[in-house]
């Protein structure tokens, strides 16, 4: 393992995932002043750091960077930019798409919901019909769904609103995307992005990321109810983030400053190489850990390759054998894996995650592992079981 980490086991779950040295020594940051000089540079930093990921150089574009988790960037979705009793679309495709339906209800949003059979994209046919004999304000769209490992085509589904409902937010939920998957923000026009640390980025989990089109700005500026939150408040917040970039100190509410150092020194080491090389990188992963899924004779729970995600892969298990019959076995060779989070198949499946330094460092071979012991973990359990 690496050298500053005590020994542990490979923790290869769709996130947290393992970290950098780098970015755990960012961490170790003495006592700093949110409002002091060097750390006011090292967060503006960050934001605009974030633009590069996001492959976005418009102007317009907000980043904003909130201590929480990933979810608060529903919170400040539904608080600021749909108001009570409008009307939200969103895509189900899993428990994440099932959970932001929830957020946005309980800040009095109108909810369509619609779920294509599992492990199956949404259909663009019944998007557009649903965005013709309805006025959507917003459209939620998971990017990747960890409960099932799909990937959404998310450039097609904006081409299609774009076309269909212009006024239409497009919200992409890409707390399991963003630096796996690509996502050109600018190009695909998008407005609202929600991501978090603790994944790809492969920082600690504590900050929540949320990219802003100006035209969700906008939206946000021109409601005609105050918004229903006020740590989640778009208002509140953007003066602080524009400030920062600006390289000028602010305050709403204290941001973990060594959580920040550590996302400055991850964003860097992502954006030192062209943002293309890195979706690559974690697609050429993803060909080596499903073809040898197949060689093992599983299936996954997402069957169509476009449609598997490059960041995980969620595993069906042979029948006869449920999640605590093998994530113990791989345990004891030094590998986690996740159960199954659907709740319609959640016996059935074990989810691996692979992003971040586990494939992106050539010094790591943490897939190689993985992959062996899952192959000795699965012939254990079929033994025990007698299979």
């Amino acid at each position: 393992m690496s050298s500053i980490q005590a020994p542990h086991n490979t923790l290869l779950v769709p996130g947290p995932i393992e970290f950098d040295d780098a970015v755990l020594q960012s961490m170790s940051h003495y006592a700093e002043s949110h409002v002091a000089p060097g750390f006011v540079k090292v967060f503006g930093e960050t934001l605009t750091l974030l633009r590069k990921v996001f492959q976005s150089t418009n102007p317009s574009a907000q980043p904003f960077l909130i201590a929480g988790s990933g979810t608060l960037g529903w919170d400040l979705v539904a608080a600021n930019l749909i108001e009570r009793d409008e009307h939200a679309l969103v895509l189900n495709t899993g428990y994440f798409g099932n959970s932001f339906a929830q957020c946005l209800t309980t800040y009095g949003a109108k909810v369509l919901e619609y779920a294509p059979p599992l492990g199956q994209r949404p259909s663009l046919d019944e998007i557009e019909s649903l965005l013709k004999n309805n006025t959507i304000k917003l459209l939620t769209i998971t990017h990747v769904d960890t409960s099932t490992g799909i990937l959404n085509d998310i450039k097609g589904v904006t081409e299609l609103v774009r076309r269909v409902s212009p006024d239409t937010l497009v919200v992409v939920d890409g707390v399991c995307s963003v630096a796996s998957e690509e996502i050109a923000f600018d190009e695909w026009d998008l407005d609202v992005v929600v991501g978090a640390t603790q994944k790809a980025i492969g920082c600690p989990p504590g900050l929540s990321i949320v990219y802003c089109s100006g035209r969700a700005i906008q939206r946000a500026q021109s409601r005609q109810t105050p918004p229903a939150s006020y740590y989640a408040s778009i208002a509140n917040w953007l003066p602080i983030m524009k400030n920062y970039e600006a390289g000028k100190p602010s305050y709403f509410a204290t941001p973990p400053t060594q959580l920040v150092h550590a996302l400055h020194t991850s964003l860097s080491q992502i954006t030192a190489r062209p943002m293309s090389e890195r979706f690559a990188l974690h697609k050429t992963a993803s060909d080596k850990v499903k073809a040898a899924i197949a060689d093992l004779g599983l299936s996954q729970v997402v069957p169509n390759r476009d449609s598997q995600a490059n960041g995980m892969t969620a595993i069906y298990l042979p029948d006869g054998l449920t999640p605590p019959d093998v994530l113990p076995g791989l345990l004891k060779r030094g590998v986690i894996f996740a159960a199954g989070l659907h709740k319609e198949i959640a016996s059935r499946y074990i989810r691996f995650g692979h992003m971040g330094v586990s494939i992106s460092d050539p010094n790591r071979n943490d897939i190689d592992k993985a992959l062996a012991a899952l192959k000795e973990a699965l012939a254990e359990a079929k033994q025990a079981k007698g299979l």
